[in-house]
């Protein structure tokens, strides 16, 4: 479709509200630089020439070229044309909610005079994140942490699930049982768990994790989000997460096709550490 003309016969792009649904990968992706977001800042609310945008930053006018191909590819300028001259203006329809990510700093600074704070209390807990990307698909790679006999076959050892509940003894004797809080095939699952080891420096307590299984081009990334309130608890959630994403990654494969046939972790002593 040909480009529409202003009233002074110039030609103009079409309203920019209708690609609003381009997509956030491209946005993201042009977002990425330190130059054009600075390119967007200086034409956020005004048309701007080409040769004065280019002038306005230290780097060949084929390089701001380049940068401004990126943001027209993603959606985020408008482009009108005046002969052989060219001005853009960055699209506030598609960056609404992103201005304060372009230089303005009060974007985190609270608002003064708000009684109803008082009325509630907010803390932040640490998260440690474990990720594995497998080679089984989505659908697959979630069944392995909801049917007991899969679970059981790449974990190495007994898994029960029964109700939303789950429980296993690792092969040095660890206890470990919670529930599933939430369930949203494909995708998610929230937990809340426990474990009892005599010898695990880390103290008791119910533990909350939220474990996300994502759809690669090939395989499916898989990311466990678990809150933990000391730098101990980080460690060792550290060490028991890649454990878990790590036996999962060498053996959802195996597991999940009932006719390949899987060993049973050996039962052993917990290693400790010396004094």
């Amino acid at each position: 479709m040909p480009n529409k003309l202003q009233p002074d016969g110039r030609a103009r792009h079409p309203d920019p509200r209708a690609n609003e649904g381009r997509d956030i990968h491209r946005v993201i992706g042009a977002l990425n630089s330190p130059i054009r977001r600075e390119i967007l800042a200086l034409i956020w609310d005004r048309e701007v020439p080409a040769g004065d945008i280019a002038a306005a930053f230290a780097v060949t006018k084929p390089t701001i070229s380049q940068h401004l191909a990126v943001l027209r590819g993603a959606g985020l300028v408008t482009t009108t044309v005046a002969g052989t001259s060219r001005r853009y203006r960055a699209r506030q329809a598609v960056l609404r909610g992103l201005h304060a990510a372009l230089g303005d700093s009060s974007k985190w600074m609270n608002a003064d005079d708000l009684p109803e704070r008082a009325l509630s209390d907010a803390y932040t807990k640490p998260v440690v994140v474990a990720i594995a990307d497998v080679e089984t698909d989505q659908t697959t790679t979630f069944t392995a942490f909801t049917d007991p006999g899969i679970y059981s076959r790449w974990l190495g050892v007994p898994v029960t699930i029964e109700d939303g509940h789950f429980a296993c003894t690792l092969e040095w004797g660890t206890h470990v049982r919670g529930r599933y809080e939430i369930v949203c095939p494909p995708e998610l699952i929230v937990m809340h768990w426990d474990f009892e080891d005599d010898n695990v420096p880390v103290p008791g307590g119910e533990m909350t994790g939220y474990l996300r299984v994502q759809a690669l081009d090939q395989g499916t990334h898989v990311e466990v989000h678990q809150l933990v309130d000391t730098a101990a608890q980080a460690e060792f959630m550290e060490a028991a997460w890649t454990l878990v994403l790590g036996r999962l990654k060498a053996g959802v494969v195996a597991a999940s096709d009932p006719g390949r046939a899987m060993n049973p972790r050996t039962v052993r002593a917990k290693r400790r550490s010396s004094a």
